[in-house]
């Protein structure tokens, strides 16, 4: 390792110790996370800037993303644990299961309308900019790509809506536990439902044995959650490391020749964000105090790519910070990373379907063709994986449902990994936002009995 990439990764290291000394001296994690952040943009900065005098990305950005792929696996360690638990501790506090129906129906209209809403925003965004998928270049990466693309569309081409809702329901619950499948999280929502109400069922028949159940539960709950604040505090380094690995690995070239592209999918994003934010406004709630709240959940999304490693920290920051209950926060971020994904599952299909219709003589705007879309786009949100990808998997689905060419999904793939940071950040929004109106709509008529212990 040549001396400039020795005194890079001394700087790197060595900035996490008055980082976390900070971070210490704080309740809240928002500022060392935000600190995190402004040091991952430097440091990222000052490594692209150092190719020049010799540094090796590759020497150095490896021992970065130890740092931060580390820290995104502890988070998926956490996720089916936490879901797990704490679902089944909130259905196994529940004296009216009607109310999870309620909580259920809630978050999953937010989620489903408010990806309809997406897809419209998509639509109009590609419009507006004139984005058409004539004139793209395939390179080698490109072609790379599509074969990729080629091998999946082999899984996923033929799906019913039945086979899709199959999908959900476990087959064996220990391989959903180990999230070998893009519905693993919302499997194991299902077996934890079950779960619970097992345990509902012995609780009517042998109250003793029931209080037995509904203790141990509630004790699960509150070392998984202390485990949670654990792997929490690691976020600040996480941050930073994410974002230097970020900026450092950017090509601002391939960024520049798709400008139009990266330019309307970031605006569509932000159309989405003032939208979650209109929603909150009309139900009584401040956006500013809101957003205060949940930014350092969604710069955590953004750096990491993973709605489903977000989950962790989604479920912490709704109960503790928005007041949100127990069984609708972890309901809401459990179906947000799979359910119903503005960014994903919604802006960038349907920005691809228009793209590609244009130059095939398709009116876009045609309100049949558009009603169309939508209905296709909010179907197939349904399972779109929480992890870096998802949104190529929602346009294998849409594109070729609406009889449109996927190849388009492959020419975007060098300006990729930056818009999909923007787009989990929405998904994750979308998620908090659904528990944050569910808990306004729902929060006087959950009963007493729902009130967890988090530790």
């Amino acid at each position: 390792m040549d001396l400039g990439s020795i005194f890079f990764l001394a700087l790197f290291f060595g900035l996490m110790w008055p980082l976390g000394r900070w971070h210490r001296g704080r309740e809240s994690l928002a500022p060392a996370v935000f600190a995190g952040l402004l040091l991952g943009l430097a440091l990222g900065g000052l490594l692209q800037l150092a190719r020049g005098w010799g540094v090796a990305r590759s020497e150095v950005l490896p021992w970065v993303a130890l740092v931060g792929d580390g820290y995104v696996n502890l988070l998926y360690v956490l996720v089916m644990p936490l879901v797990l638990v704490s679902i089944l501790a909130a259905v196994v506090r529940v004296s009216d299961t009607q109310s999870l129906g309620r909580v259920s129906a809630a978050v999953l209209a937010v989620l489903l309308g408010t990806t309809a809403v997406a897809a419209l925003v998509g639509v109009f965004m590609a419009q507006l900019f004139g984005l058409s998928a004539e004139g793209l270049v395939e390179g080698s990466r490109e072609a790379a790509r599509a074969e990729v693309l080629s091998e999946r569309m082999g899984q996923v081409s033929g799906l019913s809506i039945p086979e899709i809702l199959v999908s959900f329901i476990p087959e064996n619950i220990f391989a959903d536990l180990s999230g070998s499948r893009d519905t693993s999280v919302i499997a194991v929502v299902i077996f934890a439902v079950l779960l619970g109400l097992a345990a509902l069922g012995v609780r009517r028949e042998s109250p003793a044995q029931g209080a037995k159940i509904e203790e141990a539960v509630s004790l699960a709950q509150v070392w998984i959650m202390k485990l949670v604040r654990l792997v929490m505090a690691f976020t600040p380094y996480g941050v930073m490391a994410l974002v230097t690995e970020l900026i450092a690995s950017s090509s601002w070239a391939d960024i520049l020749s798709l400008l139009g592209f990266v330019v309307a999918s970031f605006l569509a994003i932000g159309l989405m964000f003032l939208f979650h934010g209109l929603l909150l406004l009309l139900n009584g709630i401040s956006p500013l105090h809101y957003f205060a709240k949940v930014w350092p959940v969604l710069v955590f999304a953004f750096s990491s790519r993973s709605s489903a490693a977000t989950i962790p920290l989604n479920v912490e920051t709704q109960i503790d910070e928005l007041g949100n209950s127990p069984a609708i926060a972890n309901f809401s971020a459990s179906f947000g990373a799979t359910i119903g994904q503005n960014g994903c599952a919604g802006i960038y299909p349907a920005m691809l379907a228009v793209m590609v219709a244009v130059p095939m003589g398709i009116d876009v705007l045609d309100p049949l063709w558009l009603a169309s879309l939508v209905a296709v786009v909010v179907i197939s949100s349904f399972g779109i994986a929480g992890v870096g990808g998802g949104a190529t998997f929602a346009a294998l689905v849409v594109l070729p449902t609406m009889g449109l060419p996927v190849t388009i999904a492959a020419l975007l793939i060098s300006v990729e990994p930056l818009i999909d940071m923007a787009r989990t950040a929405l998904n994750v929004n979308g998620a908090m936002t659904a528990g944050t109106l569910s808990q306004r709509w729902l929060g006087d008529r959950l009963p007493p009995a729902e009130e967890a212990v988090t530790g």
